[in-house]
């Protein structure tokens, strides 16, 4: 599937890929739920147009070139339309349809990526950070597999924003995916950022109203408007 000797950071017969077993027990978030409903997962792409157009516009503000990781890469949406090379994923099923698009995939969790350490120019991960166990361990992975001046991209429902509202209540109704989300505001993604090392922040926004999604939109800079959020930050060292 790629260059096992240049990224991975275990050997060939220890290799976590879609044709090798991974220990569910080591997940790092449900996986029920993306695991059992891929096709419900990936058809949002196709329902909801506008509002994942707006979000890729927000998110190709900051993605630079070079080499890319996406960390929760799911079915592969972004990744392949943003040009991101590699992706990793313990929901098995979502990895095989991202494979299908094109990307190169591995199983594996954000609290502890199978890559070596200073490989990629830009590590991106879009929702999933309201999703895994240890969002700040998987800042600190992010960075870890980052060269100097590396840049990790993070993209959000804004909690406080009409959609991030809307979110929560279905969460608290027992939505199959949402059920299982914390939804963040930026500044708590900003302190994340901050901690685990990253600097010289770059701030974009998109989806401004329910009417957003019969339209894509422009991004703007910062954040408070916005129901989607992009935060983009740069590997300094410590």
């Amino acid at each position: 599937m790629f260059n096992k000797a240049i990224v991975l950071k275990s050997n060939v017969s220890e290799i976590l890929s879609i044709n090798s077993p991974f220990n569910h027990h080591n997940y790092s978030m449900k996986m029920e739920p993306f695991e059992l409903f891929v096709e419900d997962y990936d058809q949002w792409y196709e329902k909801n147009p506008s509002f994942f157009r707006s979000e890729l516009k927000a998110l190709g503000k900051v993605i630079p070139g070079g080499i890319g990781l996406e960390v929760g890469v799911g079915t592969g949406r972004f990744a392949k339309e943003l040009g991101v090379e590699f992706g990793v994923d313990p929901a098995i099923n979502m990895l095989k349809l991202a494979k299908e698009r094109g990307i190169k995939v591995v199983a594996g969790v954000g609290e502890e990526l199978p890559f070596v350490s200073e490989v990629f120019d830009y590590v991106i991960n879009v929702i999933t950070i309201c999703f895994v166990k240890d969002p700040g361990r998987v800042l600190e992975e992010s960075r870890r597999v980052l060269k100097h001046g590396g840049k990790l991209v993070i993209g959000f429902i804004d909690r406080n924003s009409f959609l991030g509202k809307i979110y929560e209540e279905k969460k608290k109704m027992g939505h199959k995916f949402y059920r299982y989300a914390n939804f963040f505001a930026p500044a708590g993604i900003i302190d994340l950022m901050e901690e685990a090392g990253f600097s010289r922040f770059e701030i974009y926004q998109t989806i401004f109203s329910p009417e957003s999604q019969h339209r894509i939109e422009e991004p703007k800079e910062g954040f408070g408007e916005g129901a989607f959020v992009v935060i983009s930050g740069v590997k300094e060292s410590f």
